[in-house]
């Protein structure tokens, strides 16, 4: 019975661990909503998100994109279909490279960012202060970090979206030989206003799924410096898994036939 009874433990312990995390989400996203709002604090987290981590997520679309042309071109020359380059990286990088691979560079930057400041913060009692002071920790910490992860991933991927397929351009149009209007009709043409809007909405997701993670792994760390260590650990490996299972269920959504 010892199997059957940690199989138990291990079921109840994930079953908690999950309603608690629900519970956090629901009271930020409440907090999100209702007055008052710190603006301030919001734009604050906005250039932390934004702003910073724009060189990160730039650098990685772009040669993300250039990889793709290289290695779809290796690929399709043995078919004669060269010609379907400009679609296969438009196409890719829109709807699944830039918003996975941006939410994946913001979880490791923010969401570690995140879980230490806030970690850190509640093993020195700050957070214990602002409850004793009549500042609700929820609004004054964690809503504007869910707002701004929820509003700047989406700029951050859109601006990867086109550094990726510009990347995609560099590498066809001047090593592989390619016309350049030919190659840049060609994308402009199979891409649909549903590949980006699928791609913003799956950043939106991420951003509120990094921030999250972040927050709540640094709002309830516990034993000092080493608690701080795995409550930050802990954020980016939770925020990774869901962003990879949130990004297979949003494509189910988007283009399921």
């Amino acid at each position: 019975m010892n199997p059957l009874r940690a199989l138990g433990a291990a079921s109840l312990g994930f079953l908690a661990a999950t309603g608690r995390l629900t519970t956090f989400a629901l009271v930020g996203i409440q907090h999100c909503v209702r007055p008052p709002i710190y603006p301030r604090l919001i734009g604050r987290q906005m250039i932390d998100i934004g702003y910073y981590s724009l060189p990160v997520v730039a650098m990685t679309t772009l040669f993300a994109g250039m990889v793709l042309a290289l290695q779809s071109y290796t690929g399709f020359s043995r078919f004669a279909a060269e010609g379907a380059i400009p679609s296969v990286v438009v196409l890719s990088i829109t709807r699944e490279l830039s918003p996975v691979l941006a939410g994946l560079m913001i979880a490791g930057r923010i969401g570690a960012a995140m879980a230490a400041e806030l970690g850190t913060m509640r093993v020195t009692e700050q957070i214990d202060a602002l409850e004793t002071l009549s500042t609700n920790p929820m609004k004054y910490l964690i809503a504007p970090r869910l707002i701004a992860g929820v509003t700047m991933l989406p700029l951050l991927v859109l601006i990867g979206d086109i550094l990726g397929v510009f990347g995609g351009y560099l590498v066809s149009v001047y090593k592989l030989g390619f016309n350049e209007q030919v190659y840049l009709i060609n994308s402009w043409n199979f891409v649909e206003a549903q590949d980006i809007v699928s791609g913003l909405v799956k950043a939106a997701v991420f951003g509120f799924l990094v921030a999250l993670m972040g927050c709540y792994h640094g709002f309830h760390s516990r034993g000092g410096a080493q608690g701080v260590g795995a409550a930050t650990t802990n954020a980016v490996v939770s925020a990774s898994i869901l962003i990879l299972i949130a990004n297979y269920l949003i494509t189910e959504l988007f283009f399921a036939t």
